[in-house]
């Protein structure tokens, strides 16, 4: 099974070894046919702390560190 692989932009670097990243997608209103943005946060994995907010990053999908942490 292949890893999935988001893009997102880094919205929070606040914890130790983790920041937030907000992956944006669009979809498209199934009755009026507009475009719409959807957005999810995601807690990824980051050891060096390195990465703060405004950042674009690809996160890609581990294995479980801690409960939120699959990224």
């Amino acid at each position: 099974m292949s890893k999935r692989v988001l893009q997102g932009v880094v919205v929070s670097d606040a914890c130790d070894k983790t920041v937030i990243v907000r992956v944006e997608r669009r979809v498209i209103h199934p009755v009026y046919k507009k475009f719409i943005k959807h957005s999810k946060k995601y807690a990824s994995h980051e050891e060096h702390n390195k990465f703060h907010d405004g950042y674009a990053l690809e996160i890609l999908e581990i294995r479980p560190i801690s409960n939120n942490k699959l990224w």
